[in-house]
């Protein structure tokens, strides 16, 4: 049906008898019309654009007539058709662009995880999941479309990140999120990546290397809990804490009467195995940590081992009186004072901590496969005597010949 519309017309206008859906085309305006439908009992009014182009008609609806008047639709019904004809279709970008408001970042986290799950390691996956999701890291982006977010945003929230868990954190963080916008725009979910060309936190590289008194206060603080086992092992064994806190029973040649601790490849940061010779101070300890049945984790009590390090930390300064050290200085520690005081071969040091660099860098490493069985439990034997001389009060280094 054709008429002229106007003002009282749109008000108006009646359904034909029998009909409950009719559009009332406009011939002021080629393209124009109000639909009358009703629905439910209710009688609704709205305006539409329709062009046939190619023998296929694009529709779109331009909103409510008792919202907008004649003249606003007609020149609303201008500007859609104008697009329809320069090849457009008006309501398919329409929909396009509700798509990717749905498209947030949390949203795509999701996918994200999942997709990583078949291609990382569980701890891995634990770490990327924490940075991506925890309110604190990029929490005020989690709802934001990711069309939306730009460098302005992903700045700010790193600069946040940095007062509030420090530059190392905040580096690991949106090194993250920088991953995951390169794979959502891999998959044609982001046009960008809004990570790129935002400042990196500067970070000092860690230099601390704890004096003897300090090794052999923090030894004496320990408590005969799982906090304290662990730190005496970190001092006995060089390992990184994560290895220590997530001992199975299942990686000791003996589970009632240990000698070798195996680190497994999926357990190792540079994904290789590793064996270490248990000396009689770290098998004391092993041996002092109550089996609970059913449990395969010698620490902690969650599904990946000890998970406490914070609390277990912070107390263990007060009684120590040590501060401004963190766990990982343990390592380092372990790895300069078994050169300096106990004279250690720089390349021993290395197998003890599973460093596949310097003598086994590149090349070298695909040929030099030795583990110098011997000579690792030599040096370790040297080092716990070394470190129990300081507890004890005696600083003499006796070095012992391997049978």
């Amino acid at each position: 049906m054709k008429c002229e519309l106007n003002a009282k017309l749109v008000r108006e206008l009646a359904l034909p008898p029998g009909k409950t859906d009719e559009v009332f085309w406009d011939t002021k305006q080629p393209g124009l019309g109000l639909r009358v439908r009703i629905r439910n009992g209710r009688e609704t009014r709205t305006w539409i654009a329709q062009r046939k182009r190619h023998g296929r008609a694009f529709k779109n609806t331009l909103g409510k007539a008792a919202e907008i008047g004649i003249d606003v639709a007609r020149r609303a019904a201008r500007d859609v058709l104008s697009r329809v004809d320069l090849g457009h279709d008006p309501a398919a970008e329409r929909r396009a662009a509700a798509a990717r408001e749905q498209r947030t970042m949390a949203a795509l986290v999701t996918e994200y995880l999942e997709d990583k799950k078949q291609k990382v390691r569980p701890h891995t996956l634990g770490e990327v999941t924490r940075y991506l999701t925890a309110p604190k890291y990029f929490g005020p982006l989690h709802r934001v479309p990711v069309h939306e977010i730009d460098r302005a945003r992903v700045a700010s929230c790193v600069r946040t990140i940095v007062r509030e868990c420090g530059a190392p954190t905040a580096r690991e963080a949106r090194g993250t999120l920088s991953a995951f916008f390169a794979w959502a725009m891999g998959e044609g979910l982001a046009e960008a990546n809004p990570v790129i060309g935002t400042n990196t936190p500067e970070m000092k590289p860690r230099d601390r290397v704890l004096s003897d008194a300090e090794l052999a206060a923090i030894w004496r603080a320990c408590k005969d809990d799982d906090y304290g086992r662990i730190i005496r092992l970190l001092i006995l064994l060089g390992a990184r804490r994560q290895e220590v806190g997530g001992m199975r029973f299942s990686e000791f040649d003996d589970p009632e009467h240990p000698t070798k601790w195996t680190l497994p490849s999926e357990r190792s940061k540079n994904a290789r195995k590793h064996v270490l010779p248990l000396v009689p101070a770290a098998i004391d300890i092993i041996g002092s940590v109550p089996r609970v049945v059913g449990r395969e984790f010698l620490f902690g009590l969650g599904a990946r081992g000890f998970a406490n390090w914070g609390e277990g930390k912070k107390a263990l300064d007060e009684r120590s009186g040590v501060r401004g050290w963190t766990v990982h200085d343990l390592r380092r520690s372990v790895a300069t004072k078994m050169c300096e005081d106990c004279k250690v071969l720089p390349h021993l040091v290395e197998q003890i901590l599973n460093h596949q660099s310097g003598h086994k860098a590149g090349v070298a490493g695909t040929y030099n496969l030795a583990v110098y069985a011997a000579q690792v439990r030599e040096a370790l034997l040297m080092w716990e005597a070394h470190v129990l001389g300081l507890v004890e009060g005696k600083r003499k280094i006796v070095p012992l010949k391997t049978a």
